[in-house]
């Protein structure tokens, strides 16, 4: 008995310790910008500062047809930061069956009518599938996508079939906050260029991000609340806490912020912004 006992001793020390060296590994990795991306992850934005202006390198234009058939564009913008007039917030459902998985994005609307979306995401390497529990083990790093609303926006509201997807204006309170936002996420962008993060589930997601951004401006603007982890679960808290414009209650709010069935009917001669608003189209919501 003594023999069978030093056995299952020795066993359970050598698991033990192939655990150990198993788990020093792990997270003894570290984040690359330098790895076989798919294309429309391939580039980072670059974003150089000059006084007012903003210079902003590799924003994502693709025209997507579906999610796997696109032509790709990358295009350089310059923007006024103390021309941006309006923050937007979209809120994509990736399916009806799983409604505390959403996606979240911020696009920046500038006085000439310019808009520039962020989304913050998995930077997915070719041949990879995202899964919750492996965002948790280093598996992916973190990209900050700066496009334009046909894409950014556009690929999620005409292109898959299964999400929903809605938009609200933000509310943003203090004169020059808006600015403080864009210039917050600018920072973040260019530092993630030079020194990669890794996406976590639960600590460095999307919305995470723009909690911590918001709250970077605004501090205590967004409370703790379990629609931080779980952001399809976020829409009561975002009315609750004035974060939102939005009208009636939280069904009314979301129905009328779905823009899908119109994003679907675009012209592509109308600035994509502009019709999913209703802004300069013939066409309801």
């Amino acid at each position: 008995m003594a023999g069978v006992t030093e056995v299952a001793f020795v066993t359970i020390c050598a698991f033990i310790l192939g655990g150990i060296i198993i788990l020093r590994r792990h997270f003894a990795m570290s984040p690359s910008n330098d790895r076989s991306w798919v294309n429309d992850n391939q580039r980072l934005t670059n974003i150089e500062i000059n006084g007012d202006k903003a210079h902003i390198k590799n924003v994502r234009d693709f025209n997507w047809r579906s999610t796997k058939d696109f032509d790709e564009h990358w295009v350089d913008m310059s923007v006024d930061l103390d021309k941006v007039s309006k923050i937007w917030f979209v809120l994509e459902y990736f399916s009806p069956e799983r409604k505390e998985m959403a996606h979240t994005i911020l696009s920046y609307e500038f006085e000439d009518g310019t808009r520039l979306a962020c989304s913050i995401e998995v930077r997915k390497r070719e041949g990879a599938r995202y899964h919750p529990l492996k965002g948790v083990f280093r598996t992916y790093e973190l990209i900050y996508v700066w496009g334009t609303e046909r894409d950014v926006i556009g690929v999620r509201s005409r292109c898959r079939k299964k999400s929903k997807t809605h938009l609200f204006e933000g509310v943003v309170l203090g004169p020059g906050n808006e600015r403080r936002m864009l210039e917050s996420y600018i920072r973040r962008t260019n530092k993630l260029a030079n020194e990669p993060e890794w996406y976590n589930t639960i600590t460095n997601t999307c919305t995470t991000n723009i909690v911590n951004h918001v709250n970077e401006v605004y501090p205590g603007r967004v409370p703790w609340a379990i629609g931080i982890l779980m952001p399809g679960l976020s829409p009561k808290m975002l009315l609750r806490n004035n974060l939102v414009k939005a009208s009636g209650s939280v069904d009314e709010a979301m129905e009328s912020s779905l823009i899908d069935s119109i994003s679907e009917k675009w012209d592509y001669s109308t600035d994509f912004g502009d019709w999913i608003r209703g802004v300069n189209t013939r066409i309801e919501h």
